[in-house]
């Protein structure tokens, strides 16, 4: 409302009582606007020097006329104002901008008048007074008022100081200060300042945000350490809203990379011990202290790997774990594969131990070096690994790949039929998986079939899908076809009596029939009532349109490749482990796709497996030899098909009836995990020999459930009093159960409460801890009382575990714990 509109409205509220009203203008303030007050029914009377003649029209010539009697300058007094009887039976009104401002807004206070009068420019805008309009109540005293005019000015609709802070540090931290400068402009600088120094602590002879940020981190570094007891806490509560709220986060982080540089911080961490910093995580060199330490002592094999573990579980708390996720990633990797390499046994008794225990034991050594490397690439500061990376690398290929491929070639050599007896053949797998699903004609079976999906990332897709509400998984294996590359995978998996080469280049046949691409494999699958169809054209698919193709068809086969796709590249293969991350996601999402369309039965499997290294083997890594005989069909990396194959200490010769095969091709596979020379192609990434890796296929069989069974751990509350004496409370916390596939990680809030007003810290905890040991499973919530405890002294509070609800902004309690409040509490302000 503008201060014209005041005006009339007063005006009209008077004349709806008197017919006359009188108004004083000492100063000619409105004398413009006089005529534009446009007030109905009531006729503008101005006082020249004729006031007998306004006497005489108001009393006798238009006795029942509505007349607003204006005089402008000062008013004569006693019996030299002629109007002074009618001014006392009808009232004067005077247009005092603090009164009409003060009633404007419905403030009683007295005070706010002075507030009014000294800040008046503020009161000139429209705009401001209406948004200050919205946030008062009558009783605001100056104080408050002055917060509020402040909150106005920056934008916000709260005045506490924490918010008015949170306003002035975003802004500083985005190299601004146009708000702070309109609290100078209206007179509200000085406010502030004295406002910051009650609550805060902060004072300063020149005070300004820029120094105000440096001394906040300042006393954040020493622990808010006062002179006496609590003497921080209100800059102590607020900075941990400041930091860990999303409206500040960023802001915050900004002005800590700042504050750590002025307050030359690097200096004082250098010389701090690794335990000492573990709890620390106000500035970012702390994180990149800590994971220097960290990779240190883990290539120097001098901290266990329990402590690792704990410690990097610890920092997953940091405000700074996004730009180090993948660093701490690595190094708990690289700790837990360091510290299996140190005590393996690879030694296997037998052609079926070896098997056995590798899909039992050793594919974690795979799979912890694969999330190594994946995580160490994807780190945005890698210099800390190298060392690492080094003894990775060599623990990896000396202790395990070369090791493991020789003791295993041992047995291989001694078998004269590629069979297992604790393995089924990859060539059954559509009569030992597929037709029991089928053979009733009453349910479908779909097969996934991702191209090099290794055993150890199988293993890992069914830990994914576990963890998925209402979807259960079993990981079995089979024993790849030799050579173990796509070709004669893909057909292996396929409804057959007879699997061949064709003998043209390495192209398969089963029953005489032509396996090469989807169009091939469908026309083979359409004898038993199925079809197939690549995965992106699946995804690509409505979920109508998936609902159809899996109603029409008994049988569907999915085809999906991207980890042989990239690996098969020389360009890529040093992405494999990236493919293999894309492809986690990608199969989860094909499986949610083909359940929502009422699939029920889903099997996950894989041509073949592979063997990557991301250091390029050597020379030690390639045969010295190439194959000989009398026609070499095929030369790969890792196999040889031809006929009249010479035999060669370097190589194993397989007859076709050997490995199952209706073809009169020869195939040689390199001894161990070595590998053929051949020019243009890659050597990391490789398959199609009889590795371990690229043998043991994976079967995962996915199914979904009618009811949920996924639930988050459960937290109990361990209070050890029943009062809070001190200002400070710490509450014991047991995640009562290891986490697991179906018992999910709990992420809760917790906080001191007197009704539903929070009178201390908030504190995020975590709970995501899989030991068995009910030690590791405790934790505590320290809990700081806030300035507005001591409004609730001998009353009953309550502490709170508080989650938030899926997909909303909104918390439930999770648990509580009450206690009664007997403190004595210092004088504390606020606004």
């Amino acid at each position: 409302m503008s201060e014209a509109s005041a005006v009339r409205s007063h005006l009209e509220r008077r004349f709806e009582t008197r017919r006359v009203v009188f108004w004083h203008d000492p100063e000619g303030e409105y004398a413009a606007d006089l005529d534009a007050l446009g007030l109905e029914g009531v006729e503008v009377v101005r006082v020249a020097n004729d006031e007998y003649t306004v006497k005489h029209r108001l009393l006798r010539a238009e006795p029942t006329a509505k007349f607003l009697v204006y005089r402008r300058g000062p008013v004569p007094t006693g019996i030299d104002n002629w109007l002074l009887d009618l001014e006392l039976a009808h009232g004067v009104f005077t247009a005092d901008r603090v009164s009409l401002t003060r009633k404007e807004l419905g403030l009683t206070d007295e005070g706010t008048g002075e507030v009014v009068r000294e800040h008046e420019r503020f009161f000139r805008s429209a705009k401001r007074v209406q948004a200050l309009r919205a946030l008062l109540h009558p009783g605001d005293d100056a104080d408050r008022l002055r917060a509020k005019m402040a909150a106005v000015l920056l934008g916000g609709s709260e005045h506490s100081l924490l918010e008015i802070t949170r306003a002035l540090l975003v802004e500083n931290a985005a190299g601004d200060d146009a708000g702070y400068g309109l609290l100078a402009d209206h007179g509200l600088e000085a406010f502030h300042w004295r406002g910051v120094a009650r609550i805060y602590g902060y004072r300063s002879e020149r005070p300004g945000v820029d120094d105000f940020v440096l001394w906040m981190f300042r006393q954040a570094a020493a622990g808010f350490a006062a002179e006496h007891p609590g003497g921080l806490r209100n800059i102590q509560l607020d900075f941990g809203s400041l930091r860990y709220d999303v409206r500040s986060r960023g802001a915050m982080s900004t002005l800590a990379r700042r504050a750590a540089r002025d307050l030359d911080h690097v200096a004082a961490i250098e010389d701090a011990a690794l335990a000492d910093l573990v709890g620390n995580d106000l500035f970012e060199d702390v994180d990149r202290k800590i994971i220097s330490d960290l990779a240190r002592a883990v290539a120097d094999r001098t901290l266990p790997a329990r402590e690792v573990t704990e410690i990097v579980r610890a920092r997953q708390s940091s405000i700074w774990i996004e730009g180090y996720r993948n660093l701490y990633a690595a190094i708990g990797s690289a700790s837990e594969l360091l510290t299996a390499l140190g005590s393996i046994d690879l030694s296997m008794g037998s052609f079926d131990e070896g098997l056995d225990r590798y899909r039992r034991e050793w594919f974690r050594v795979d799979q912890l070096y694969r999330r190594f490397i994946r995580a160490a690439r994807a780190a945005e500061h890698g210099g800390p690994l190298e060392e690492l990376r080094a003894q990775v690398e060599a623990f990896y290929a000396n202790r395990f790949l070369h090791p493991l491929g020789a003791a295993w070639q041992r047995h291989v050599d001694g078998v004269g039929r590629w069979h297992s007896a604790v393995l089924r053949p990859q060539t059954s797998f559509f009569a030992d998986h597929v037709r029991p699903l089928v053979r009733d004609g009453r349910r479908k079976a779909v097969v996934i079939v991702s191209d090099a999906l290794r055993y150890e990332i199988a293993e890992e897709l069914g830990e994914r899908v576990r963890k998925e509400d209402r979807f259960d998984a079993a990981l079995d294996a089979v024993l790849g076809v030799l050579p173990s590359y796509t070709q004669l995978g893909m057909a292996a998996l396929l409804p057959h009596t007879t699997l061949g080469h064709t003998g043209r280049r390495d192209l398969v046949h089963v029953d005489g029939r032509p396996t090469a691409g989807s169009e091939n494999r469908g026309r083979i699958l359409a004898d038993e009532g199925g079809t197939a169809v690549p995965a992106e054209d699946l995804l690509g698919m409505t979920r109508d349109e998936v609902r159809e193709l899996y109603r029409r068809h008994q049988v569907l086969y999915v085809y999906h490749n991207r980890i042989d796709a990239t690996g098969d590249k020389r360009s890529t293969e040093r992405q494999v482990f990236e493919a293999a991350e894309e492809t986690l996601r990608e199969l989860v999402a094909l499986i949610k796709r083909l359940t929502s369309a009422d699939a029920t039965n889903i099997l996950v499997t894989a041509d073949h497996g592979f063997l990557f290294q991301d250091s390029a083997p050597g020379d030690g890594g390639h045969l010295s030899v190439a194959p000989q005989g009398d026609r070499i069909a095929v030369q790969a990396r890792r196999f040889v098909l031809g006929t009249g194959l010479k035999e060669d200490p370097a190589f194993h010769t397989f007859t076709p009836a050997q490995l199952g095969l209706d073809s009169d091709l020869e195939v040689q596979i390199p001894k161990s995990v070595h590998r053929l020379r051949l020019r243009g192609s890659g050597a990391r990434f490789v398959h199609g020999g009889a590795a371990l890796q690229e043998i043991v296929v994976p079967v995962l069989t996915v199914n979904r459930k009618r009811r949920s069974d996924t639930r988050p751990v459960n937290i109990d509350i361990l209070p050890e009093t029943d009062k809070i004496t001190t200002g400070q409370l710490v509450v014991k916390l047991f995640q009562s159960e290891p986490v697991s596939a179906k018992v999910q990680p709990r992420t809760v809030r917790a906080g001191l409460y007197c009704g539903d007003t929070l009178i201390s810290n908030q504190v995020r905890l975590v709970f995501d801890q899989e030991s068995a040991d009910k030690r590791d499973r405790y934790q505590s919530a320290v809990m700081l009382l806030g300035r507005d405890a001591n409004q609730h002294n001998d009353r009953t509070v309550e502490f709170r575990l508080e989650e938030q609800i899926p997909h909303t902004n909104q918390w439930r309690v999770h648990g509580r714990a009450l206690y009664t409040l007997k403190r004595s509490f210092a004088s504390d302000f606020d606004f």
